[in-house]
């Protein structure tokens, strides 16, 4: 397992751009979907470029309230089917199962949401997992 970033959601591009500048970190990549209306900016400290955080600016959102602005951790797993299963076995409800055999996001008790992602290409869809549905709460 690897970290890949935490993703926080913002409302104010540029003055969260400046924050995180003045704290050190720099951007190293962007993307824009103008389809979804949203932007991913990811940011990392110079020389650990491995350990990012993930700005998601929503287009259209007017200001987050209640904590909402706090996204989710992210890691890459080696076998992301292996690793579902491991969880599910133990207890953890699968939010969003790894139908694709690319993503699937799960829960801490605490409600923090982490996104697992399969490291290098994406797995061919395989069950129970391909028929498995969204709960729609990650």
């Amino acid at each position: 397992m690897k970290y890949l970033h935490t993703m926080i959601r913002v409302s104010d591009v540029a003055a969260t751009l400046n924050f995180f500048e003045l704290l050190g970190l720099k951007e190293v990549r962007r993307f824009d979907n103008e389809a979804g209306r949203f932007t991913l900016i990811f940011l990392a400290a110079p020389g650990d470029e491995d350990a990012q955080v993930e700005l998601t600016h929503n287009w259209d959102e007017a200001g987050y309230s209640g904590g909402r602005n706090f996204g989710h951790l992210a890691y890459a797993v080696d076998d992301i089917y292996a690793v579902c299963q491991r969880l599910m076995d133990g207890g953890v409800t699968i939010n969003r199962p790894p139908r694709d055999g690319h993503m699937a996001f799960v829960r801490s008790p605490d409600g923090i949401s982490v996104e697992l992602l399969q490291a290098g290409g994406r797995l061919a869809p395989a069950e129970p997992w391909a028929s498995m549905v969204n709960t729609g709460v990650w």
